[in-house]
């Protein structure tokens, strides 16, 4: 069995003495892992990073087998965000959630926006926005969409400031105002506005929000929970804009 394919790295860990695991998101193959004999090498750790683009080429006698990864640095990211502590958050961030995705199940579409969010977190100031978007993303392409479109109360589809921690269903202004206590709030860049005139409110939010449906539907059926990673960049978002920025707690 052999394939070959384009990736982002995910994770990698030690095997052995020099070898190492290694975890990618490939445009083709999904979620997929292999042996990198060598992995452990100087010449190796700096191309397997979380978030760099690789060229692989997979080999393994059986389709089941783990079989082993030859790789090629496309595009490296990490070194690039060393400097830069909240966007490395948002990588390492990113990389833990895309590991909740079913193994060796192709999803495209969520690789080729992958690769956008961690283009912008290069480039742009505007990446925190983009991230909640993928990971709504995640969730839809998983089956677990949230219905934004109209209020789940009374069906009209404008002042939609309101999702429901339950139904994942948008709530308007005037239906939410007696349990918004009880609700989350819904950022306008979510429902069409541009990512760059997000506020750093609407970000927090906007993670909040994810946060409480990834958890829901991605780790809690496995008897897990959001990864650390994951957890750290909300805290450190919400440390660096709390006082201009706050954020309605989750139910």
């Amino acid at each position: 069995m052999e394939w070959r394919d384009q990736g982002i790295v995910l994770s990698v860990r030690p095997h052995g003495e020099t070898s190492a695991i290694l975890e990618v998101l490939t445009e083709a193959h999904g979620r997929h892992m292999g042996l990198v004999r060598g992995g452990a090498s100087r010449r190796m750790k700096p191309v397997l990073q979380p978030g760099n683009s690789v060229m692989l080429a997979w080999r393994a006698r059986l389709s089941e087998h783990l079989g082993t990864f030859t790789v090629d640095l496309s595009r490296a990211r990490a070194g690039t965000l060393m400097d830069e502590p909240m966007a490395l958050s948002g990588l390492l961030s990113a990389c833990a959630v895309a590991s909740a995705l079913p193994e060796r199940e192709a999803h495209t579409p969520l690789y080729e926006a992958f690769e956008v969010l961690l283009d912008a977190m290069a480039g742009t100031d505007i990446w925190p926005a983009v991230l909640v978007r993928w990971e709504l993303g995640l969730l839809q392409e998983l089956g677990y969409g949230l219905d934004l479109s109209r209020c789940a109360a009374t069906g009209v589809r404008e002042d939609l400031i309101y999702v429901s921690p339950k139904s994942g269903r948008a709530v308007s202004r005037t239906a939410g105002q007696n349990y918004k206590d009880r609700l989350l709030m819904l950022p306008g860049f979510l429902m069409g506005a541009q990512a760059g005139g997000a506020e750093p409110r609407d970000v927090a939010n906007g993670l909040r929000l994810t946060a409480h449906f990834m958890e829901r539907y991605l780790f809690a059926p496995q008897e897990k929970h959001l990864p650390d990673a994951r957890l750290r960049l909300q805290a450190l978002f919400e440390r660096r804009f709390g006082q201009n920025a706050p954020v309605q707690p989750l139910p």
